[in-house]
């Protein structure tokens, strides 16, 4: 009776936890099966043909440009020895340091018109009327591609790195060449994580915000916002809303069913083969190749940024910015510390019961992380709202209270947990996987059980786990900027925010000391992951 009775608690604790995002869900998922015929007749006649021709451009532009960058890269690094291998392999990530949106600032920056690439040429030719604009659809591509071809590049090195040299040796013993060998077996081999990271790439374009609000680029997220905070109609906003949730769901289960597939490429644990040497020209071709993007993607835009910031340090090195990076910081804290907290709950729960129903509702609690953040903001503000009301009419009525939840830090740190669940428990779960079951008999047997089991024998082994999970949240939360816009309390502007507003008024120099600010706060985490031995 007292083992039922204990096994009966987890599964209400892991509903508890993924009513978190099945609750915003839900809310957006229903407002499609109760359709308003008057705001879907405005959107078909006004909105959504565009939005879904700029979407299919978008997405299909940003998918060839992550698999142009990201294959050849990552097949040349895990496969090939040539000058400064060892630097490009982990140099090439450096672009996930830089939010999208302020890769896209200081990419328009330099090549706008007035930027100081059309004004050297204009120098040299008169005119610059021939250079292609980068305030247009294939400028968004680019720089969306910049910003996102780590994913592709990341999972498809690792399957080279596993495989490639045995697919080429294959290759070699039917005759095949090396181009061949690629084109016909190690390709074919790896598709299965290079449709992984393109899955990843083509979701956190859908959920991008900034990027194309810097473009005036419409899309979904963008049209949502407008909804809410322009047109005042957040049914208008519930309606966009559910339609992107549709497109983040067929990514999920593509990206699903990629990962159920690549079990088929197992190579075994057989050591490494040594790389091939490129000699001559073949060398420094992919030594040019790899530098050229790694310049485009991340020196080229860093630099700009460092030299706006010079230029604007003694006049915006103040207390306001620093104002920004502790409310960032702090925001960022808390939401690391709460998402762990409740990720090492879930992660508990689930090996404590670890039932059909209890796995299914794990999975459904991270499902948060595949969806954009300016559709949790609509799906948590409006039960937000219902009980607001509910509150004010039972215990504020006639006092002129208007609101007790909305625009509180509580909201937009619920709001975090639902986003980035995924994040964190993915690094608990896995430190959770490397304790034996013969170490919880040996704590049993000494007198630990339940929450006490947890407390002095899970937690210490942890702790690498939390770590790690807590530093990668931080970098999360220090980069979104939607969540933290339609959900922050009055006066809690953090470095993204303040970003946002500069470059929607086209301040782009003012923005980039925040931007700066930001990318080193995020870099020292980021560092500290690579040394951590529990990085998922």
């Amino acid at each position: 009776m007292s083992f039922a009775h204990h096994r009966s608690r987890w599964p209400l604790l892991v509903l508890l936890i993924s009513l978190l995002t099945l609750i915003p869900l839900a809310v957006i998922t229903l407002s499609a099966l109760t359709p308003d015929p008057v705001i879907w007749q405005h959107l078909l006649d006004y909105t959504l043909p565009e939005l879904l021709k700029n979407t299919f451009w978008m997405v299909s532009g940003v998918a060839a440009g992550v698999l142009l960058l990201g294959v050849p890269l990552a097949w040349l690094v895990a496969v090939y020895d040539f000058p400064g291998r060892k630097l490009f392999n982990w140099a090439l990530m450096l672009p996930l340091a830089i939010p999208a949106y302020v890769m896209a600032f200081a990419q328009v920056g330099i090549f706008d018109f007035a930027g100081p690439v059309q004004s050297l040429i204009r120098t040299g030719f008169e005119n610059s009327r021939w250079f292609p604009p980068i305030r247009s659809t294939g400028g968004l591509i680019l720089v969306m591609s910049l910003a996102f071809y780590p994913y592709v590049y990341l999972l498809a090195r690792n399957a080279f790195a596993t495989m490639g040299r045995r697919a080429l040796e294959v290759g070699q013993s039917l005759g095949l060449s090396r181009r061949a060998g690629f084109w016909r077996i190690a390709l074919p081999m790896a598709r299965p994580w290079i449709m992984g990271g393109l899955i990843l790439a083509l979701m956190e374009t859908l959920a991008d915000f900034g990027t194309v609000s810097i473009f005036n680029f419409d899309a979904f997220t963008t049209a949502i916002y407008k909804a809410w905070f322009s047109l005042f109609s957040l049914d208008t906003a519930k309606q966009l809303a559910s339609l992107l949730v549709m497109l983040v769901f067929v990514m999920v289960v593509l990206e699903q069913r990629a990962r159920g597939r690549r079990a088929y490429v197992a190579t075994g644990r057989a050591a490494p083969l040594p790389r091939l040497a490129l000699h001559g020209a073949q060398a420094w071709l992919a030594s040019g190749f790899a530098l050229l993007v790694l310049s485009f993607a991340f020196i080229v835009p860093f630099a700009q940024l460092l030299y706006w910031s010079w230029g604007t340090l003694a006049q915006d090195w103040n207390a306001a910015l620093f104002g920004y990076a502790l409310r960032s910081v702090v925001l960022s804290t808390l939401a690391a510390v709460l998402v762990v907290l409740v990720a090492l709950l879930l992660s508990y729960a689930v090996r404590r019961d670890n039932r059909p129903l209890v796995r299914a509702l794990s999975r459904l609690a991270t499902l948060g992380y595949a969806v954009p953040g300016t559709v949790l903001a609509v799906g948590i503000f409006v039960p937000v709202a219902w009980l607001d009301n509910v509150l004010i009419d039972h215990f504020f009525a006639g006092q002129g209270v208007t609101a007790v939840l909305k625009g509180t830090l509580v909201v937009m740190l619920l709001a975090y947990v639902a986003r980035f669940l995924a994040v964190g428990h993915s690094a608990v779960d896995t430190a959770m996987h490397r304790i034996t079951r013969s170490q919880e008999e040996a704590a049993r047997n000494l007198g630990y059980a339940g929450f006490a089991l947890l407390r002095h024998v899970h937690l210490p082994l942890l702790r690498g786990g939390l770590f790690t999970g807590v530093l990668m949240v931080f970098v999360d939360v220090m980069k979104e900027m939607p969540i933290t816009m339609m959900t922050r309390p009055f006066g809690w502007d953090t470095l993204a925010v303040r970003i946002y507003g500069l470059t929607s008024e086209g301040v782009f120099e003012q923005a980039a000391l925040p931007a700066v600010v930001l990318v080193l706060v995020g870099l020292i985490p980021t560092l500290l992951l690579s040394r951590q031995k529990d990085v998922v």
